[in-house]
């Protein structure tokens, strides 16, 4: 199988991959068919950052690169840079960036964020933005594929390590954009503050009305002074449908 023609280039699938469309500017992903594959989460982790034209943004534990395409359709960045330690994760995101005509504006580097300095510079960058594993690893099952094991739970660094390395990265005034367990909210928000990420933004994300958030979208701030936004909450489905705010997020509706 091979890529549309009309995409940048022609690129081989290797067995086991699939291209799909991400419903967004024409955006394309090479995943494996029995390995991680994004939901919804980074989509609205995208459309809850804010980035300024010019920002850099790193995006900690990149997975399949699935938040670097999208960034690059809702902000004018001047560079994304995908962490990412696991190599075939790392080969998949960077083919999806050649395949998008993206090279100029999103790296993959292959690299453990918990070992963040020796990839990157301190203070190097304006904007961290991360989907971590929400499970501890003796919660839940845990899936026999690797890139599903690592994405889901603590298997390959846990909460701590993804907001040690945005307090790293980012100078006074940078921001790290999370989204998380809500069960697991005061956790995140205890270290976010121990590092020295003021929470500045919090949204809560409901499936429907009437039900308990599942989970949280979370801005901090390096240095920031003291001030939290509780948003409105935000609602994914309207009856058996996306509400229009979600398929605002595709470009849709």
């Amino acid at each position: 199988m091979t890529a549309d023609p009309l995409d940048h280039g022609s690129f081989e699938l290797q067995p086991g991959e699939t291209l799909d469309d991400l419903r967004l500017g024409g955006l394309k992903i090479i995943q494996h068919q029995n390995g991680y594959r994004f939901s919804l989460d980074p989509v609205l982790l995208c459309a809850f950052a804010r980035v300024a034209a010019g920002e850099k943004v790193v995006d900690l534990g990149s997975g399949s690169g699935i938040l670097p395409l999208l960034l690059t359709r809702r902000c004018e960045t001047a560079h994304i840079i995908g962490v990412e330690r696991q190599p075939a994760m790392v080969d998949r995101s960077r083919r999806s960036v050649l395949l998008n005509g993206l090279e100029d504006r999103i790296t993959i580097q292959e690299g453990d964020l918990r070992q963040i300095r020796s990839l990157l510079d301190a203070e190097s960058a304006q904007v961290v933005v991360a989907n971590p594993p929400f499970r501890k690893v003796d919660t839940g099952r845990l899936s026999p594929h690797s890139e599903r094991a690592q994405a889901r739970h603590e298997v390959a660094g846990d909460l701590a390590d993804f907001v040690a390395a945005a307090a790293y990265l980012l100078g006074s005034g940078g921001r790290c954009y999370l989204v998380y367990l809500a069960e697991r909210l005061a956790e995140l928000l205890d270290l976010l503050r121990q590092a020295g990420l003021e929470p500045k933004r919090l949204r809560c994300i409901h499936s429907r009305t009437g039900q308990a958030a599942r989970m949280v979208l979370v801005e901090s701030r390096r240095s920031g002074g003291v001030g939290l936004t509780v948003e409105a909450p935000l609602y994914i489905y309207d009856g058996e449908c996306y509400s229009a705010e979600v398929l605002g997020c595709y470009g849709e509706g």
